[in-house]
């Protein structure tokens, strides 16, 4: 830990060395990839209860395609970066856990078809109470409601034997699109970190994972925010694109009646720099996994 002093308050900021993530998917792989080649000091450790996922990542054929993303996983592995199926190892050992396991929308219970499923991040925050014999940072990667860090805290503190210990946690939401994850990850327009700033290990711990992150990314591209805050901003943001998508494609049917050119007039309206030209392609509507997700996810909040 290194200590520092901001004004009269004497601080200290755990200096990280080990990053474990729990979850070997399509965020998990490549953010740690990166984290990896751009902090050669800081040992990265990726795992998963999956065995032929993660013998997948040990090995010549990746089970994702990422452009960029073979080159980088074969420079690093077995260097600072390393895959496993020993969760409570990289538990362990490490001052930061990643969690970016699955979060579907319920198939049943209360919120079915809304609400999101937690079951796979409550098992990982039982796993992390029950191994940590010392404090941790824990860090939500995955796309999960607002206020689920005050749930997974009710988790961690039943189910960790030393009340020693301390977790604090923080929100980082990715904002990658397929086919542009390692790009969007060099050289990001933001990295938002959320925790609980008004104390000071809250925000010892963002400054710890901001440390992190600013081994590449310009300092004035690292948000700090509370922890609701970088929780909803995530929903907010997938929100605001597929609302951008069903706008321009509720313009096309008009279009259609006016004989007007609905690629005419996306790009008119793109020109104006309040509006941008993103996300305004006419389409049969919005794609993935994650935008309906997210959507019914807000939905349910409110």
């Amino acid at each position: 830990a290194r200590r520092h002093t901001s004004g009269s308050h004497l601080s200290t900021m755990v200096k990280v060395t080990s990053i474990c993530c729990i979850g070997a998917g399509y965020v998990g792989g490549p953010t740690m990839a990166m984290i990896a080649q751009k902090c050669p000091h800081i040992s990265v450790t990726v795992v998963d209860i999956s065995q032929p996922r993660i013998d997948a990542w040990n090995s010549d054929e990746l089970p994702i395609y990422e452009p960029g993303l073979d080159e980088v996983v074969k420079a690093c592995r077995g260097k600072n970066l390393f895959f496993s199926t020993d969760v409570e190892g990289a538990i362990a050992k490490c001052e930061m856990i990643f969690v970016s396991v699955n979060t579907p929308t319920k198939k049943t219970g209360l919120g079915k078809g809304k609400a999101a499923d937690l079951t796979y991040w409550e098992a990982a925050a039982r796993t992390i109470a029950a191994v940590s014999k010392t404090d941790k940072i824990i860090v939500e990667k995955s796309t999960v409601p607002v206020r689920t860090a005050e749930a997974i805290e009710k988790v961690l503190k039943r189910n960790c034997s030393d009340a020693a210990v301390q977790f604090n946690i923080l929100s980082n939401p990715e904002f990658l699109a397929e086919g542009t994850a390692m790009t969007d990850l060099a050289n990001p327009d933001r990295v938002l970190i959320g925790g609980k700033i008004e104390g000071q290990a809250g925000t010892d711990a963002v400054d710890a994972l901001a440390e992190v992150y600013a081994n590449w990314v310009p300092q004035e591209r690292i948000l700090r925010a509370n922890l609701w805050s970088a929780e909803l901003s995530k929903l907010a943001a997938n929100a605001f694109l597929a609302q951008r998508i069903s706008s321009i494609n509720a313009m096309s049917a008009l279009c259609e009646a006016t004989s007007a050119d609905v690629s005419q007039v996306a790009h008119a309206l793109g020109t104006d720099s309040r509006i941008g030209p993103k996300f305004l392609n006419a389409s049969v509507g919005f794609g993935g996994a994650c935008f309906q997700k997210d959507i019914f996810n807000l939905g349910d909040i409110c």
